[in-house]
């Protein structure tokens, strides 16, 4: 596994003839210790057509300085990354290839661009000899190397904090490089200025100059926005970051929603391959998902218990059940992350946003035809709760509650993707539903959390445990979804109410 930095910097433009202000004047700053000048010699490889710089990641070999080798960084939030180093060798690691599969697929990465460094280090020291941050002054030539011939030169100053360091302290050296006339730069990294500097003049290409957007550009963008977040989050999910495989199944499920709810602005014939290959992307991200959210369930159950309830193993037993389930479960997931059916629905996703199979309602105006497809998506919803209400309690209740759940996120899907087109009304739409979804999971997960409750129960008395506590937590788990069942038709009145869809209607 390759070792990984975060990377808190701030860039600001400068001249050969800039020269640092004294920044032992910065709050803080006990010393400033220069440490002489670097050569750095680095190659930065991409795509031929950029795909890595288009999402704002670099991959580069350098030679030179104190930390020589491959680095892959991640941009996290403006001014902050995080940098994978992997040792100086001349092909790239397998464990940064991996990390780039989502986005670059099957495409050659090829050197695009040489920049080539003189570097002069200052360290500024606190009063215990403690770094808290490195300032350097780059002098950078830069060399196209793949589409194009272009060079570029430039001097810029970057000021990095130091591992564990307060971000509060680069605002103060930036007020102090200010004072000297020293300004942020506008480029964001190296190799965006690079690319920039030494790209072709672009063609002019004639645009929709005045054009309203469209249906099917507002359902377009929403499946756009869907599409990238599963290839940003594929990264994050193969380092195992927090949230990253819930946030991934969220987004592919957003998308085949969108795919399934707006089939009167996209053929479905096209679109319901795609949907069920999405389909299969989420019940395999959600077999560590479900377990880990079970697990937390019956966990925090346990824990609001008093000691004198707890009667046997139970800790025990539940971690060992645990760990049985979810064994190679990440394993599993990143091999379906490098399987060859996940690569090509990526692609197929791609196709689908080059050349997508619009239908008539897609050139019309957003204000019919999007609200006409919520409002589907809700009758479908009133008719599943409907049928829930109905039925008394019992195993064929739980299956309506959770039929109509599936409906209330369709519908709330639904409703965001038209976000940006009805404005407030679909917001407001969204965010009942969103309510309505959450009561009704609620209900679902103590649905699973009975089943499972009910087999670690016989798996004690099996082995000679007391069940008392298993059968506690199950009571509570009942007592739960009653009280859930009780809330419903108030939660359902308040997310149906008639001004919400004359809203919507218009």
């Amino acid at each position: 596994m390759a070792d990984s930095k975060r990377e808190i910097e701030r860039k600001y433009e400068a001249t050969a003839e800039t020269r640092l202000p004294d920044l032992s004047r910065v709050a803080g700053v006990s010393a400033v210790d220069h440490c002489g000048v670097t050569e750095l010699d680095a190659v930065y490889y991409d795509t031929e057509d950029l795909r890595l710089a288009a999402d704002s990641l670099t991959l580069r070999r350098r030679t030179g300085g104190s930390d020589a080798g491959w680095h892959l960084k991640f941009p996290v939030a403006s001014g902050i990354r995080d940098e994978l180093r992997e040792p100086l060798s001349d092909t790239l690691p397998p464990s940064l290839a991996g990390l780039l599969r989502s986005r670059g697929r099957d495409r050659e990465l090829v050197p695009v661009v040489r920049l080539r460094s003189a570097r002069d280090v200052h360290h500024l020291l606190d009063a215990g000899g403690g770094l808290l941050a490195e300032v350097s002054t780059d002098t950078v030539r830069a060399e196209r190397l793949t589409g194009g011939s272009g060079t570029a030169a430039w001097t810029e100053i970057e000021v990095e904090l130091a591992d564990d360091g307060d971000p509060a302290f680069l605002d103060a050296v930036e007020r102090r490089l200010r004072k000297a006339g020293i300004r942020p730069s506008a480029a964001p990294s190296k190799l965006a200025r690079a690319l920039a500097e030494t790209a072709p003049r672009p063609k002019k290409t004639p645009g929709r100059k005045g054009a309203h957007p469209t249906a099917g550009d507002h359902v377009l963008t929403y499946i756009r926005h869907q599409t990238e977040a599963i290839t940003a989050l594929d990264p994050a999910v193969r380092r195992d970051l927090p949230d990253s495989v819930h946030q991934m199944r969220v987004a592919t499920r957003r998308l085949r929603s969108a795919l399934r709810s707006y089939g009167k602005i996209l053929d479905r014939g096209v679109t319901d391959p795609v949907g069920d290959e999405l389909k299969w992307l989420a019940a395999e991200l959600g077999i560590d998902r479900d377990q880990e959210v079970l697990d937390a369930r019956l966990r925090a159950r346990l824990d609001g218990l008093p000691r004198t309830l707890v009667l046997g193993p139970v800790r025990s037993r539940l971690r060992i059940w645990s760990v049985a389930r979810r064994g190679g479960s990440r394993s599993r997931t990143v091999g379906v992350l490098d399987s060859t059916r996940y690569l090509a629905l990526l692609d197929s996703l791609d196709a689908l946003l080059a050349a997508p199979p619009l239908l008539p309602a897609a050139s019309k105006g957003p204000d019919r035809a999007l609200p006409r497809a919520v409002l589907k998506e809700y009758e479908r919803l009133a008719t599943r709760v409907g049928r829930a209400l109905e039925l008394p309690p019992g195993e064929d209740r739980d299956l309506a509650m959770h039929d109509a759940r599936k409906a209330a996120k369709r519908a709330r899907y639904a409703a965001e993707a038209a976000g940006p087109a009805l404005g407030k009304p679909a917001k407001r739409f969204a965010k009942r539903m969103k309510a309505l979804q959450t009561l009704l999971g609620d209900h679902q997960d103590s649905v699973v959390a009975r089943d499972a409750l009910r087999t670690l129960a016989v798996q004690a008395h099996a082995a000679g445990e007391p069940g008392f506590t298993w059968g506690l937590l199950y009571g509570r788990e009942e007592a739960a979804a009653a009280a859930g069942e009780r809330e419903l038709p108030e939660v359902w009145k308040r997310a149906s109410r008639p001004r919400i869809r004359s809203a919507l209607e218009g």
